[in-house]
C-alpha cells in the first residue's frame, strides 16, 4: 500500500470480463438501486482492486461505508459482493476494513490521500458455495496476491501447484519454453527460481483446463492449506508467550508461528469480549470434563494496545455473524441516558442470505465471458482483463480485447483518462435487461427453433427471466468455448451453475420459447375456432387420445432411437437385442394400430367426417373393450420388463463402451427422461386405462350406450392392473435405484437385494463450519449424506453414511437453536440436520420413524453399503483440522470426467431444497397427461400454442404432437398452481396459473374437464405425498 500507485486506465467494462452495459447490484436488495447520496459535499476515492488497477468514486463525505462498498461492486457487476471489503491502513498504521455503518468521514481522516484496498473480507470453507464465476475469479486474484507477499504459506509442491494454476489461466496451456520466459519474467511467491521445473511439470498437466477451471482447481487447492484466509494479529498468553491470533469459518484460532496450536470452535464460544488491551474468549461448559475445578471456561489473551485489541475483536464478530447466524442481527436499542461497551454489530447480509438472494434471483445473474488469454500471441492480454464496468459516454474508445496479433494498449495511461464512477450517476445505478442476443457466462443466446432464412427480420427479444429449460436449434454449432449444458437430453444454455466446465446448468433458468416455436392465437382464433362437442365423455375420450400420441413417441424412443444405436455397436450382447425386440416392438404395433382406430373413433365424433349418424360414433368404450382383449396376449409377458432393466444393467456393468453409449443416449434430445424410465411405460399405461375407464363409468348413467362396454373394459383392465401391481412397485424401485446409482459418486453396491429407496431432498448438515447444504439419500437400511460435485458430470459425492439400526430421532431446535432442526443418533455417531420448512422436517421425521420400525423387523438388504474411497469423499468438516507436511502430495485434477445429465429430480430438489419420496415418484408415474394448452407469460399479451406432456414431476413443451423432442421443459417442483384472481385481468376461461417465486405462468385450457385433470396432476407433483412407501420385505424383488 506504500508503494508508488499505478497510473490507472480507462475503465472498459467489456474488455476485462466480457462484460455487456447491464450492472449488477451487490448487497443492494433485488431491483433496487444504488443509495442515493446524502445531501453535503463529495469526495473522490480512491479503490485499488484485486487486479491491481485503481479506479475512482465520487461519494458524499457523509454517507456510510457500505455506500461506497455498494457501488465498488455494482461498477465491477458482482453479486456476490458480500464476500468483499474494503480496508485501509489507519492513523495507527494498522489495516483495518471500512465500517459499513459509519459515515465515510470519521473513518477517512484524509481521503483525498488514502487508497483503499478492494479484498476479500470472509474466506467461505468450500468454494462451491460461491455460486458466480465471477466471484470465483476474484478469489483466485486473492489467494495469487495472498501467496506472492507470503501471506498464505505452504509447502514448496503445494506452492508450485498453486502457481501451475495460476500460468494455466493466464498464458494458457503448456508449451515449455514460453513457460520458462513467463516465469522468469514474473515473480508469483518468494524463492520462486527453485521451484521453476516443479511448477512446469504441473503446469504440463493441465492441458486443455479454461481459466475458470483454472480458479476452480487453485481454491481446491488453497482451501485445504492452513493458512487460507488466515490474517495473523499478534498476541501474548497469561505467561507472556507471543502467539498469533485469528479468525476463520470455524471460530477463532491460535497460532505459534504459522503453526496452528489450538482452535475455538464458534459452537463453544459463548460471548467473545475485550477489556484494555486485554481479548477474552468465554466457552461454554465442557460436559465431558470431570474435573469442573480445573476447567477454565474464559481465556485471556493480550494484544499490543486497546486499539489492536477491538480491531480483532470486530473481525472476529464479523466472521461470527456472516457464517453462523441466518439473517443480519437487529440493530440494539440506543440507551438513553448512557452506554457501556462498544455499539459496533455486523451489518450486511450472512452467507446464508447471500445464497438464498443469488439462488433466488438467478435471472439477474450478469453475463460475463471468460477464455483463455492466448499470451502466446501478445503477452499484454491478459493485463487487459480488468475489473471495471463501461466506460462513460466522455470515454468511448475501448481497446480491443486482445485477438490474436491485436495490438492492446497498456495499462498504463494517465489519471486523466480514468473514470470517475459516481452513485448518482444514472449510467451506474441503471440495471438494464440484455437482449437475447448477448452472451451469458460465454454463451451465445438465440431464439429457440427458428431456421436461418435469408432476408429474416430479428426476432423479437424474449422475456430471460422465467425458469423454463430451452434448447438450442439444431442448426446453431456449438463450440467448445460455448459449451452448453444438457438438459433433460436437450441442450440448454448455461446461466448459474458451480461446475468449471463450462457450467452445467441449473435445472431452474433457461430461455423461454419465443414466438417462432409455436403457433400464437389470439381472440380471433377463438371465433374461427370449430365448436366441438361439448359432452365430458368427448373430453375423457380426447385424453386418451393425447395421451396415446405421447405413449407411441415413448415406445419409438425404444424402437427406433435406442434400438439404432445399439444395434450399431458390437458390444451390445444379442440376449439385450432380441429381449428388446421381442419386447417392445409387438407393443409398438398394436398400440400404433390402437392410436388410429382412437384417431379415426374421435374425428367420426368431431363430426370431422362424411358420416351421417354421428351418435353411433359418440362413444369410445367399444374401442377400447376391443383392444384391450387384443392387448390381454401381450400383457402375459409384462414381466419381461424387469428382465430389460436386468439385462441392460448386467451388460453396461460389463461393457465400458456400452455403458457410455446408453449414457450418450440419455444425453440426446429425444431421451426427455431417463432411460430406464421408458422400460416401465407399458406398465404405466395400463393404470392410465384403468383411470380413464372409471371416469367414463363414473360419467355415465346405467343406461347409456357405452356404459356396459366401458364396464367391461375395465373390469378387462383392472384384472391384469392387480396381476402387475406387486411386480410393478418393486420394478419402479429397482428403477429408482439404477437411476440414483448413476447420480452418486463414492458408493460401489447401491443395487443389492432388499434395498429400498425411500427419501431423497436437501437437509441443511450443521457442523464446525455451521449449516452446509447437502443431499440426503433414505433407504431402508441406511441414510447417505452427499454434496453436489463440482465436475462436468454434476454427481453427488457421498461423504458418509448412517445405518438406520439402532438409530433414535430427536428434534432439537432448542438444542441448537437452528428451526426445524432434528439429530440422527446412530450407534457409533450423531448428525444434526435442519429441513427448509416444518412440513420438510415433519416428512422426514416420519419416513425416518417408519424405516427404522421396519429394519428391527426386517434382515434388511444382502450386503452392507460399500463407501468407495471413503477417506477422500470424507467431507472436512467431520474429520479434524487438516495439518499440511512437506510430504503431503497435492491432489492433482485427473482427466476430465464424463458428461452427466442435470436435469435428474436429484437435481431440481438441490437447487429448490426440497425433496421427494418413492410415493411421489410413483403417483407421478400414474398421473401422466398430455394436450394442446395456450400459454402466456405474466407480462405479455397474446398467448402460445403448444403439445404439453406432463410426466416426471415436470412439463415438457413441444410445437405439435407430432415433434420426435421437446422444446424446452419446465420442473414443477416448488411450484404453486392456483387460479388467477381478478387484479391479474385474465379474462378467460379455464385458465390456472403456475407460479415460484417471481416466475409466473399462464396456461388456458380448451373445457372445464381438462382444466380439472390439469390441475389434478400438477397438484400431484406440486404437493408430494406425506410418507414415502416401504415395501415389505418378505416380498420377492426382481434383482
Amino acid at each position: 500500500m506504500a508503494e508508488a500507485d499505478p497510473e490507472p486506465t480507462v475503465s472498459g467494462a467489456g474488455q476485462r470480463l466480457g462484460a455487456p452495459e447491464t450492472l449488477g447490484i451487490s448487497t443492494l436488495d433485488p431491483g433496487h438501486r444504488p443509495p442515493a447520496m446524502p445531501p453535503g459535499r463529495q469526495v473522490t476515492i480512491r479503490v485499488r482492486m484485486l487486479d491491481d488497477t485503481e479506479e475512482l468514486f465520487d461519494v458524499a463525505k457523509k454517507a456510510p461505508g457500505k455506500t461506497l462498498l455498494d457501488l465498488v461492486c455494482s461498477h465491477m457487476n458482482l453479486i456476490e459482493g458480500d464476500y468483499f471489503g474494503l480496508e485501509f491502513q489507519n492513523p495507527q498504521k494498522m489495516m483495518v476494513w471500512l465500517d459499513h455503518i459509519k459515515p465515510i468521514v470519521n473513518q477517512l481522516r484524509r481521503p483525498k490521500h488514502i487508497t483503499l484496498r478492494f479484498a476479500v473480507k470472509f474466506f467461505p470453507p468450500d468454494h462451491t458455495q460461491l455460486l458466480e464465476e465471477l466471484t470465483r475469479y476474484l478469489f483466485a486474484l486473492q489467494i495469487k496476491h495472498d501467496i506472492s507477499c507470503g501471506r498464505l504459506t505452504c509447502n514448496d509442491t503445494s506452492a508450485a501447484l498453486l502457481v501451475s494454476h495460476i500460468i494455466q489461466s493466464e498464458i494458457g496451456d503448456f508449451e515449455e519454453s514460453q513457460c520458462r520466459s513467463h516465469l522468469l519474467n514474473n515473480s508469483y511467491i518468494p524463492d520462486q527460481m527453485s521451484l521453476i521445473d516443479k511448477i512446469m511439470e504441473f503446469h504440463s498437466k493441465h492441458i486443455g483446463q479454461t481459466p475458470a477451471e483454472s480458479d476452480y482447481h487453485l481454491l481446491e487447492v488453497a482451501r485445504r492449506l492452513e493458512m487460507y484466509g488466515i490474517r495473523l494479529h499478534s498476541a501474548k498468553d497469561r505467561e507472556g508467550s507471543s502467539l498469533s491470533l485469528a479468525v476463520a469459518h470455524t471460530g477463532v484460532l491460535v497460532f505459534q508461528g504459522h503453526t496452528k496450536i489450538n482452535a475455538f470452535n464458534w459452537s463453544r464460544v459463548r460471548k467473545l469480549s475485550f477489556k484494555r488491551k486485554r481479548f477474552l474468549i468465554k466457552l461454554r461448559p465442557d460436559l465431558n470434563v470431570r474435573d469442573k475445578s480445573s476447567y477454565q471456561d474464559t481465556l485471556e489473551f493480550l494484544m499490543a494496545s486497546r486499539d489492536c485489541c477491538k480491531v480483532f475483536w470486530k473481525i472476529a464478530v464479523e466472521y461470527h455473524a456472516f457464517f453462523r447466524l441466518f439473517e443480519e442481527p437487529k440493530p440494539k436499542r440506543k440507551p438513553v441516558l448512557m452506554s457501556r461497551g462498544s455499539s459496533f454489530r455486523f451489518s450486511g447480509r450472512t452467507q446464508k442470505q447471500v445464497i438464498d438472494y443469488v439462488r433466488e434471483s438467478e435471472f439477474k445473474k450478469i453475463p460475463f465471458e471468460r477464455k483463455h488469454s492466448r499470451v502466446q500471441y501478445n503477452t499484454r492480454v491478459q493485463h487487459n482483463i480488468r475489473l471495471s464496468p463501461l466506460p462513460s459516454p466522455r470515454h468511448h474508445e475501448v481497446p480491443d480485447r486482445g485477438a490474436p496479433g491485436d495490438k492492446v494498449d497498456s495499462p498504463h495511461r494517465h489519471w486523466k483518462d480514468s473514470v470517475v464512477v459516481s452513485a448518482e450517476d444514472p449510467a451506474v445505478s441503471r440495471i438494464t435487461r440484455a437482449s437475447p442476443y448477448h452472451q451469458r457466462n460465454g454463451h451465445e443466446e438465440c431464439p429457440v427453433s427458428r431456421a436461418p432464412e435469408e432476408n429474416q427480420s430479428p426476432a423479437r427479444p424474449t422475456n430471460m427471466d422465467a425458469p423454463i429449460i430451452g434448447v438450442v436449434p439444431p442448426h446453431q454449432p456449438v463450440s467448445p468455448s460455448h459449451s452448453l449444458g444438457l438438459v433433460n437430453g436437450q441442450k440448454s444454455l448455461d446461466l448459474c451453475s458451480l461446475s468449471p466446465e463450462g457450467r452445467q446448468p441449473s435445472p431452474l433458468t433457461s430461455p423461454l420459447l419465443n414466438d417462432a416455436c409455436s403457433i400464437r392465437t389470439d381472440d380471433e382464433d377463438d371465433v374461427r375456432r370449430k365448436r366441438f362437442p361439448t359432452d365430458r365423455a368427448y373430453f375423457i375420450a380426447k385424453e386418451l387420445l393425447t395421451t396415446e400420441r405421447t405413449y407411441v413417441k415413448d415406445l419409438e424412443v425404444i424402437t427406433v432411437s435406442f434400438q439404432s444405436a445399439i444395434g450399431k455397436d458390437e458390444a451390445t450382447p444379442d440376449s439385450l437385442k432380441t429381449t428388446l425386440s421381442s419386447t417392445f416392438e409387438p407393443l409398438h404395433r398394436f398400440h400404433t394400430g390402437f392410436l388410429r382406430e382412437v384417431e379415426q373413433r374421435l374425428a367420426l365424433w368431431e363430426g370431422r367426417s362424411n358420416a351421417h349418424i354421428k351418435g353411433d360414433y359418440q362413444r369410445i368404450g367399444d374401442v377400447m373393450l376391443k383392444n384391450l382383449q387384443a392387448l390381454k396376449p401381450l400383457t402375459a409377458s409384462l414381466h419381461k420388463q424387469s428382465d430389460v432393466l436386468v439385462e441392460l444393467e448386467k451388460a453396461c456393468r460389463l461393457s465400458h463402451k456400452l455403458e457410455t453409449l446408453c449414457r450418450d443416449f440419455e444425453l440426446q434430445k429425444v431421451c426427455y427422461i431417463p432411460l430406464n424410465v421408458f422400460v416401465l411405460r407399458p406398465l404405466h399405461r395400463l393404470l392410465h386405462y384403468k383411470q380413464i375407464l372409471e371416469r367414463l363409468c363414473k360419467h355415465y348413467p346405467a343406461t347409456h350406450g357405452d356404459f356396459r362396454d366401458c364396464r367391461a373394459a375395465l373390469a378387462d383392465v383392472s384384472e391384469v392392473v392387480d396381476r402387475i401391481q406387486t411386480d410393478l412397485i418393486k420394478m419402479e424401485n429397482f428403477q429408482k435405484l439404477l437411476e440414483l446409482k448413476k447420480d452418486l459418486v463414492g458408493v460401489d453396491n447401491l443395487v443389492v437385494p432388499r434395498r429400498e429407496f425411500i427419501r431423497l431432498g436437501c437437509l441443511s448438515k450443521l457442523s464446525g463450519k455451521g449449516l452446509q447444504q447437502r443431499m440426503f439419500f433414505l433407504f431402508n437400511d441406511v441414510i447417505l449424506y452427499t454434496s453436489r460435485g463440482m465436475t462436468s458430470s454434476n454427481q453427488f459425492k457421498v461423504h458418509g453414511q448412517l445405518p438406520l439400526r439402532g438409530m433414535t430421532i430427536r428434534e432439537s431446535e432448542d438444542e441448537w437453536g437452528v428451526p426445524h432442526a432434528f439429530t440422527l443418533v446412530a450407534q457409533q455417531q450423531s448428525v444434526v440436520v435442519a429441513a427448509s420448512s416444518l412440513s420438510e422436517m415433519e416428512k422426514w421425521i416420519d419416513d425416518l420413524k417408519l424405516a427404522i420400525e421396519t429394519v428391527k423387523d426386517s434382515n434388511g438388504p444382502s450386503t452392507d453399503l460399500q463407501m468407495s474411497n471413503l477417506n477422500d469423499n470424507k467431507c472436512l468438516e467431520d474429520s479434524s483440522a487438516e495439518v499440511e507436511s512437506e510430504d503431503d502430495t497435492p491432489h492433482v485434477p485427473s482427466e476430465r470426467s464424463s458428461p452427466h445429465r442435470g436435469n435428474t429430480m436429484v437435481h431440481v430438489c438441490w437447487h429448490r431444497n426440497t425433496s421427494v419420496s418413492m410415493m411421489d415418484y410413483s403417483i407421478a408415474a400414474e398421473n401422466q397427461l398430455s394436450g394442446n394448452l395456450l400459454r402466456k407469460f405474466k407480462n405479455s399479451n397474446g398467448w402460445q400454442k403448444l403439445w404439453v406432456v406432463f410426466t416426471n414431476f415436470s412439463l415438457f413443451f413441444y410445437k405439435s404432437h407430432q415433434d420426435d423432442y421437446p422444446l424446452a421443459s419446465l420442473p414443477l417442483l416448488g411450484y404453486s398452481v392456483t387460479i388467477p384472481n381478478e387484479s391479474e385481468n385474465i379474462h378467460k376461461d379455464y385458465v390456472f396459473k403456475l407460479h415460484f417465486k417471481s416466475h409466473v405462468y399462464y396456461f388456458r385450457s380448451e373445457s372445464e374437464y381438462t382444466f380439472e385433470r390439469w390441475m389434478e396432476v400438477i397438484r400431484s407433483a406440486t404437493v408430494p405425498a406425506s410418507r414415502g412407501r416401504v415395501l415389505n420385505s418378505k416380498e420377492l424383488h426382481v434383482h
